[in-house]
Order: C-alpha cells, then structure tokens, then sequence
C-alpha cells in the first residue's frame, strides 16, 4: 500500500524545471516566475544601492513624496515644474527653512509671498497634474518657526 505524498513533500520535490516545486510551478504567476527567475540569474545582484539604507526614512511623509524624489534624484529646478506643484514644493522648502529666519516679520514676508502666488495659481487653469496648493497659515507657520528656535 503507497503512501500519499504529503504537502511538504510535493514543495520541496524538485522537477526538471530548475528546481521549481510543484507549488510554485502551478500557481506562480507570471511576474513572479520572471523575478524569480532574473534572481536565480544573478540579475539583482550588486544593484546601486545595494546593502545601503532606504534614502529618506528619516523625513515626515508627505503626500507627494514621489515628486520630491523625483525632483532631487533628476535635479529638476522648480523653474520646470507646472506652477502647482512648484508652489507645493516651495511651501515645504519654506518649512524647512524656517530657523534661518531671523524674525517673525521676515517669516510672516515669506509666508505673504508664498500666498500671494499660491492665490494666482489658483486663480488660473492648471497645467500638468492636478495638484492642491494650499495657503499657509501666516499664524500656524510662526508659531512652528517660535517651537524649532526655542527647541
């Protein structure tokens, strides 16, 4: 009397497929059998990057993290981006310039340019991607720029 083959053995059987089990040769899916197979090829190996931290694991999320990615990885300067998100990206830069302000009137100057063209841009049709600008709050960004000097 055979003993019927038990589940693990049929995973770990190898076939004349390269070592792919019985599993993985029925229900791999297409990408996942030519990822699988570029591994076994050694094509990942020894990518830029490799054994390196992710970059940016240290930065707050934001919601167009793949724009200013883009942009540092390309060195786009914003002169080539739509005005929309131009804005978006300068309302971050602004942010993160904020403790080499030396006032809070140089502050609030800043935020009134920033809004200044934020409310043009809203005013005329978008080029580009759809994107959200926003006015800064001339109060919410002092009082950020008051926490990161006494911080």
């Amino acid at each position: 009397m055979g003993t019927a083959p038990t589940a693990q053995a049929a995973v770990k059987r190898a076939g004349d497929d390269g070592g792919v089990s019985e599993w993985q040769s029925r229900f791999e899916s297409l990408i996942d059998r030519q990822i699988r197979e570029a591994q076994e090829r050694g094509e990942f190996d020894d990518l830029p990057g490799t054994g390196k931290p992710l970059r940016a694991l240290d930065r707050p999320y934001t919601d167009d993290w793949w724009l200013n990615d883009l942009i540092e990885r390309e060195k786009i300067g914003s002169h080539a981006l739509p005005p929309a998100l131009a804005l978006r990206k300068e309302a971050q830069d602004l942010m993160a310039s904020l403790p080499t302000h030396r006032s809070e009137t140089e502050v609030r100057d800043a935020v009134a340019d920033y809004n200044k063209r934020a409310v043009q841009v809203m005013r005329n049709p978008q080029r580009g991607p759809a994107a959200v600008v926003r006015l800064l709050d001339a109060d919410e960004v002092v009082h950020a720029w008051r926490s990161r000097r006494a911080g």
